[in-house]
């Protein structure tokens, strides 16, 4: 019992560590840019190289690691906002700038992860996108369902709405965020809402998209 006690400690301690360490890894790619390298992370983290490399095989592994954390980071703050999305204009642009103001939030980190060429980052990026596409086609596929209609489209739709967002989220990031949050949200709103509206309207004509369930 004392020895299983003793690997739990030591274990939730090497992981605490190695948390903070992914914190100053992201310290140093803010402070140093695109070129930090392994010496720099030490340097902020306060250990030698050695010490950083017990925790992080290589540079690769600490970034795939940092990328993680900044996709649990995204989804952590984005499923929220999803679950709260109706079809009130208001929700939907809650749900953009929830978004929109995770990336921006690590404008520095994120920037750096995407000039990256670290195996694994895009992938830790897809299975976040991944995550948020089911969770808001579990949304859509009940609202279609409340009102009648086919919720085949629950999942097509999520992809595509997620893919929007984030392929604009880049753009405004690589950008330099050329415009602000605020007006950035109100534009994929606009473009959005119109066609959830759509939707509901086609609830009132007669074979509407109710036409094509199966």
């Amino acid at each position: 019992m004392q020895v299983n006690a003793r690997k739990a400690r030591w274990a939730e301690h090497r992981e605490q560590r190695r948390i903070e360490l992914i914190q100053a890894a992201i310290e140093a790619a803010v402070q140093y840019g695109p070129a930090v390298d392994m010496d720099q992370v030490a340097k902020v983290a306060g250990i030698s190289k050695p010490v950083l490399y017990r925790y992080f095989a290589d540079k690769t592994q600490l970034w795939l690691a940092v990328g993680e954390h900044l996709a649990h980071q995204v989804v952590a703050i984005v499923i929220p906002a999803i679950d709260q999305v109706r079809e009130e204009r208001e929700l939907i642009a809650a749900t953009i700038d929830s978004y929109l103001g995770a990336i921006e939030g690590q404008a520095e980190l994120y920037r750096f992860l995407m000039q990256q060429q670290v195996p694994g980052v895009h992938h830790l990026v897809n299975s976040a996108s991944q995550t948020v596409e089911s969770g808001l086609s579990r949304v859509i596929g009940d609202r279609l369902r409340a009102l009648g209609l086919d919720a085949g489209p629950a999942e097509p739709w999520a992809v595509g709405i997620v893919g929007l967002v984030q392929a604009t989220g880049d753009w405004w990031m690589k950008r330099d965020r050329p415009m602000r949050r605020e007006a950035l949200t109100d534009y994929l709103t606009t473009l959005l809402w119109h066609g959830i509206a759509g939707v509901r309207a086609a609830a009132d004509i007669p074979g509407g998209l109710a036409s094509h369930a199966t």
